[in-house]
């Protein structure tokens, strides 16, 4: 479900196995022009549809298999998800990352809010779309609640090309999805303000420092953290151009305008983790700053000021 670049790669992915697969489309236009050109132009537009992979518009299309992957942006997963059936047996498998600004609960959460008796999970860590869909040796985590349901997950979804490890710790792969875009927004800045490489790795350390922490305090096991799905996925997104939070944190401190269009969830996990942050009692510094960037309500040079400046203390 969500025919974006990387609903689209996963798709793609799994098709070239053999086994039937259906890509939705939100337009019945998308659909057709999806279907006609045998690729998605507007995204991939050098990764051809493998013959089992079909593309629908028709809701009931997508029903019945043995999962329903979500891949629409977090803020929209509430209302996409509104219109599917309430009562099936089919898993839904989240491919989204961050944090819901209305109610602080990420991709899992946001699902078992709106259908509570529906096996869910997430598939996430260190992938971009165009490494996906053209078959270069991807690994992500595939967090399920449910140890059974999350092996069936694993059989299921894993490919020749698609390597996925299996944890029940939800939370803690949801956590370190969405934080790791808080971190690269942080990165971008740095680079794009022109403080060098050093100053990065810095950033990228005392950020992952910060994901632990509140790893910590909201129930996530730190080896979760520490795993494809945190540690790996921060690697990637904190130090390429192809990551759009790493491009926004680059604009935020070169003090460009972004192109408002492209979807950037860490910017919303800013700062709804600075909330939830602010009413647990935990120490924030970097998602607090980067909170403030994507507001407006600070500079990178006071951002900068305000990080130097924190009290001394043992690492």
């Amino acid at each position: 479900m969500g025919a974006g670049a990387f609903g689209t790669a996963l798709a793609i992915a799994l098709a070239k196995t053999g086994q039937p697969v259906t890509l939705w489309c939100r337009t019945s236009e998308q659909a057709r022009n999806l279907d006609k050109l045998r690729c998605n132009s507007a995204y991939l537009p050098d990764a051809v549809f493998p013959d089992s992979l079909k593309v629908a518009q028709d809701l009931g299309a997508i029903m019945g298999g043995k999962a329903l992957l979500i891949a629409v942006p977090l803020q929209h997963m509430r209302a996409a998800i509104s219109v599917l059936p309430q009562k099936t047996e089919t898993p839904w498998v989240a491919c989204c990352k961050g944090i819901e600004l209305s109610t602080g609960l990420g991709p899992t959460g946001v699902l078992n809010d709106a259908s509570p008796n529906m096996v869910t999970a997430i598939l996430t860590g260190p992938s971009f779309a165009a490494d996906i869909a053209i078959g270069r040796p991807t690994a992500l985590t595939l967090a399920c609640k449910d140890a059974t349901s999350g092996a069936r997950l694993q059989a299921a979804l894993t490919t020749p090309t698609l390597r996925l490890y299996r944890t029940t710790d939800t939370i803690g792969a949801e956590l370190g999805g969405a934080l790791k875009n808080v971190m690269a927004i942080a990165c971008g800045a740095v680079i794009g303000a022109g403080l060098g490489d050093s100053a990065r790795a810095a950033t990228m350390t005392r950020g992952f420092a910060e994901m632990q922490r509140i790893g910590r305090a909201l129930g996530a096991r730190t080896d979760t953290l520490a795993g494809l799905s945190g540690l790996g996925d921060l690697a990637l997104t904190c130090t390429s151009d192809l990551s759009r939070n790493y491009r926004l944190g680059v604009s935020l401190g070169r003090g460009d305008i972004f192109d408002p269009k492209i979807t950037v969830e860490g910017a919303a996990t800013a700062q709804a983790m600075s909330k939830i942050a602010r009413q647990k009692e935990i120490d924030t510094p970097i998602t607090n700053i980067v909170a403030r960037l994507v507001e407006g309500s600070t500079t990178v040079k006071d951002a900068i000021d305000s990080l130097m400046t924190r009290p001394l203390k043992e690492e």
